[in-house]
C-alpha cells in the first residue's frame, strides 16, 4: 500500500486528494485552527509520500535546510514586512479621520440621487490599505446615516461598500492573500496589482453598482435605531475633537505612494537598462517594503504627529493594529510547509501531467480548487494558501510570464471569496452591522460575493487568453 502511494500516479492523487479532505475535516469537524492542520496534514503527507525525515524536519546540524523550516520561512520571508506594513498603514489612515473625509466628498461630488456609488467608492479606494472588517467597522456608520436621510433599504448602501471592501481585500496587494499567493507562486507584486485592478473593477462594477442597485430595491430593511444611536456615538468619539480634518489630496496620496512606487519598480526592471542608477533606484523604491515603510512613515508624519497624536498614541495605535496578523501569517507560513511538501514529494509533478493529457487549464482548476475550499471550510486566506501550495509544483515546470502567473493568483482569488455562508466570519460581521437575519444575508452578501467571484474569474480567464 504504501509503495502504491509513493510510486503510481494513482497513489499520489490519492494521496493529495486525502489530504485535502484530511485538512478540511481538521478545521470543520474538529474546529482545529488551520495553521496546526495544515502542518499536522503536510507531515502526514510527506511521510506517507516517503520523504526522508532529515529531508522534512532536518537534524541538529542542519535544521535550516529542511521542508518545514525552507516552507515557511520562503513565505513569510516574502510577505510578513509587507502585510505589517500596510496593516500600520490602514491603522493611521482609519484613526486621522481619512475615512470620514473620503466619504464626505465622494458624497458631495455624486449627490444623493447617487450616494450608494459613492459608499461603494469609498469602500474601493479605502480598502486598499485597510482589513475587509476593519473597513467595514469605520464605515458602517456612515451608511446608517445614508440611508436613514434617504429613507431607503440599508441593503442599497451596503452592498456597494461591502463590493469595494471584499474586491480590494481579495485581489489588491497589500492585503495577505494576494500577497501570499504571489509569494508562493513567484510573482511580482507590481503585476498583481496591475491584474488585480483589472479583474476587480469590473467586478465591483456589477456586483456592487448593478446587482447592489437591483437588490437594494427588492430587499427592503430599515436601518435599526440603535445602530443609528450607535452610530452617533461612534462618530462623536471619533470626531469629536478641534483638530481640522486631513485634505482628500493627502489621504489619496498616502494611499496611492506605494502603488505608484511598485508599478515603477515593476515597469522600471523591464524598461531601463539593468546597472545602470536609475535602474537601480527604480528597484529600490519600487520593493514593496521599501514602498510601503515610505507611506507608513508620511503618513506617521503627515496624520498623526502633525495633527497632534502624541508618540504614545501611535505606538499604542501600531501595536493594537499589528495584534490580528500573528494569526494570518502563521497560516500562511503553515501555507508555505504545505505547498512546500507537495512539490517534494512529487504531487504536484503528477497532477501537472494528469492536466495536460485532459488539457484542463491550470487557471480553472486554480479557481475550482480554491471555490472547493473556500465554500468548505469559511477562510478565503485558507484557500488562497492552500490553493496556492498545489498548483505551485504545477506551474513550476510551465513556462508562465509574469502577466500569466498574477492572472493565475487572480484566479485563485475569485475562488476564494465565493458563497460566503454561515462559515465564514465576513458572513456574520455583515449581518451584525447592517442588521440582516441570516436569510436576508444569504439573499445579499452572498450572492454578492458569488457574483465578485464569478466575474473576477471571467475577467481573468479572458485576460489570459490575450497575455
Amino acid at each position: 500500500m504504501i509503495d502504491w502511494l509513493q510510486h503510481s500516479t494513482g497513489g499520489l492523487l490519492t494521496l493529495a486528494v486525502v489530504s485535502i479532505a484530511v485538512l478540511l475535516l481538521l478545521i470543520i469537524k474538529f474546529k482545529v485552527e488551520p495553521f496546526i492542520a495544515l502542518i499536522v496534514v503536510a507531515l502526514l503527507v510527506a511521510l506517507l509520500a516517503g520523504v526522508p525525515v532529515e529531508t522534512l524536519v532536518g537534524s541538529a546540524q542542519k535544521a535550516s535546510d529542511s521542508l518545514l523550516e525552507k516552507g515557511f520561512g520562503s513565505i513569510l520571508g516574502h510577505i510578513a514586512a509587507i502585510i505589517g506594513l500596510g496593516t500600520l498603514l490602514g491603522a493611521i489612515l482609519e484613526a486621522s479621520g481619512g475615512a470620514q473625509v473620503l466619504m464626505d466628498k465622494l458624497m458631495n461630488a455624486f449627490g444623493e440621487k447617487k450616494a450608494p456609488v459613492a459608499i461603494g467608492l469609498a469602500g474601493l479606494i479605502f480598502g486598499v490599505p485597510v482589513f475587509f472588517d476593519i473597513g467595514i467597522f469605520v464605515l458602517a456608520p456612515l451608511v446608517y446615516v445614508a440611508a436613514k436621510r434617504s429613507g431607503k433599504s440599508i441593503v442599497l448602501f451596503a452592498m456597494p461598500l461591502l463590493a469595494g471592501l471584499s474586491v480590494m481585500h481579495a485581489f489588491m496587494p497589500p492585503h495577505p492573500g494576494p500577497v501570499a499567493a504571489a509569494g508562493l507562486l513567484g510573482v511580482s507584486l507590481g503585476w498583481i496589482i496591475i491584474m488585480g485592478l483589472a479583474v476587480a473593477l469590473p467586478s465591483w462594477f456589477v456586483g456592487g453598482v448593478l446587482y447592489s442597485y437591483w437588490i437594494g430595491k427588492r430587499l427592503n430593511v430599515p436601518v435599526p435605531e440603535e445602530m443609528l444611536a450607535a452610530a452617533e456615538v461612534a462618530r462623536a468619539e471619533n470626531g469629536g475633537d478641534d483638530r481640522d480634518p486631513p485634505s482628500l489630496g493627502l489621504v489619496l496620496s498616502i494611499i496611492g505612494l506605494p502603488l505608484v512606487l511598485i508599478l515603477a519598480g515593476t515597469f522600471g526592471s523591464i524598461l531601463l537598462t539593468k546597472g545602470t542608477r536609475l535602474y537601480s533606484v527604480a528597484t529600490f523604491f519600487g520593493t514593496p517594503a521599501v514602498a510601503l515603510t515610505i507611506s507608513v512613515l508620511l503618513a506617521f508624519w503627515l496624520l498623526g504627529f502633525r495633527r497632534g497624536m502624541t508618540r504614545e498614541k501611535v505606538a499604542e495605535l501600531s501595536a493594537a493594529s499589528l495584534k490580528p496578523v500573528a494569526m494570518i501569517l502563521l497560516v500562511v507560513g503553515a501555507g508555505g510547509f504545505f505547498g512546500a511538501v507537495l512539490a517534494a514529494t512529487g504531487i504536484g509533478k503528477t497532477l501537472a501531467n494528469e492536466l495536460s493529457g485532459i488539457g484542463l487549464p491550470v487557471i480553472a482548476l486554480a479557481y475550482v480548487i480554491s471555490c472547493v475550499i473556500r465554500i468548505a471550510q469559511g477562510s478565503a486566506t485558507v484557500a488562497i494558501v492552500t490553493t496556492a501550495g498545489i498548483v505551485a509544483p504545477v506551474l513550476a515546470d510551465l513556462d508562465y510570464s509574469q502577466p500569466q502567473l498574477a492572472l493565475v493568483v487572480m484566479a485563485i482569488a475569485s475562488g476564494s471569496i465565493i458563497a460566503s455562508h454561515v462559515n465564514d466570519g465576513g458572513f456574520w460581521i455583515v449581518s451584525r452591522y447592517f442588521g440582516l437575519s441570516v436569510k436576508e444575508t444569504l439573499q445579499s452578501w452572498t450572492v454578492l460575493e458569488t457574483i465578485l467571484s464569478v466575474v473576477g474569474f471571467v475577467v481573468a480567464a479572458v485576460l489570459s487568453l490575450i497575455v
